[in-house]
């Protein structure tokens, strides 16, 4: 069972990161630059997790 969040948590970030930039655009918050660095960050720091989760997991 922990594996299994834990192999996924990567991904789940990447989403949040992109419904986080979603929802700043359609609500208007397109000049608080907190929030659409926060978005990148998760999406960023999701994929990288994502793939060194899954290397780690395979090995």
């Amino acid at each position: 069972m922990k594996t299994d969040l834990l192999k996924y948590l990567g991904a789940i970030a990447v989403i949040v990161g992109a419904i986080l930039l979603i929802v700043s655009q359609l609500v208007g918050w397109n000049s608080y630059n907190g929030v659409q660095f926060t978005g990148i960050g998760l999406m960023i720091a999701g994929l990288v997790a994502y793939i060194v989760i899954n290397k780690k997991i395979e090995d």
